[in-house]
């Protein structure tokens, strides 16, 4: 049933983000550099710009110009969207404290609490965990579990496992060509990341670590609940969560600057 919504979502999503495209498309974007081929120089000094940052209650974040743009760091203003690089500079690898902050930011935005209250009621209301209950008690604990399910996911994708395989937590959007070339390359950075290196590789970061961050959730969630197929199924939940989430980000700028008029 909870899939079933997702699945539903998804497609719905996609179908949105095309009509919205389809009209930005009539626009010329500017060129942007394939995010793969990032400056191959030997320097090991840190992408300061590059890194997402918060000073007090500001959720903005210093893109690689040094400007901070708070719709870039938020999808619709809401979503938290620290990872999405859409810079026209050279890239340059993040450091592990720089990956750790990506982590931080994404979890810890006060967006992101309200999202995971949103994922809390929808789950409740479709009763998936029954042995939490109803009510206020209930709906704490579907809370609980929303956010730490973000959480875990984030840290184990963005920081822990791209910090130990050398790999970019980032998605650098293409920024150009028509929509199904954009929502393919979308999709493809599911299982493509770049390395630290420069290079391209198998984004095990991603894969391996959300299968981790899904495992770790049967320590919270009710015991009826734990098994290897259940743990399967909420892993592949997320790799289509995150996919949809790749399309938002590759059409996020394109949306920002068609509907709200927004700067670039």
């Amino acid at each position: 049933m909870y899939s079933s919504y997702r699945a539903r979502w998804f497609l719905a999503g996609v179908v949105a983000i095309g009509w919205v495209a389809a009209a930005a498309a009539q626009q010329s974007l500017p060129e942007a550099p394939q995010p793969q081929t990032p400056a191959t120089t030997a320097s090991p000094s840190p992408a300061v710009q590059s890194t997402p940052s918060t000073k007090g209650n500001e959720e903005e974040t210093t893109n690689r110009s040094g400007k901070r743009d708070f719709g870039k760091t938020h999808i619709f203003w809401i979503i938290p969207n620290y990872r999405a690089d859409e810079g026209d500079l050279e890239v340059k690898p993040l450091t592990p404290r720089q990956k750790f902050k990506v982590a931080l930011d994404d979890s810890f935005d006060p967006s992101a609490f309200l999202v995971a209250g949103v994922f809390a009621g929808i789950s409740m209301a479709q009763r998936q965990y029954a042995h939490f209950g109803q009510g206020a008690v209930g709906f704490g604990k579907y809370y609980g579990g929303a956010f730490a399910d973000q959480a875990v996911g984030n840290f184990m994708t963005e920081a822990l496992f791209p910090i130990a395989l050398h790999q970019d937590p980032r998605y650098f959007t293409k920024g150009k060509g028509g929509f199904w070339r954009r929502t393919g390359y979308a999709i493809s950075r599911e299982v493509i990341t770049l390395g630290d290196d420069g290079r391209q590789h198998f984004n095990t970061s991603e894969l391996a670590g959300n299968f981790v961050a899904a495992g770790i959730s049967n320590v919270y969630y009710p015991a009826a609940d734990r098994s290897f197929s259940n743990t399967v199924n909420k892993w592949s939940q997320q790799i289509a969560l995150d996919t949809f989430f790749n399309i938002m980000k590759e059409f996020w700028p394109d949306m920002r600057r068609k509907i709200f008029h927004a700067g670039s």
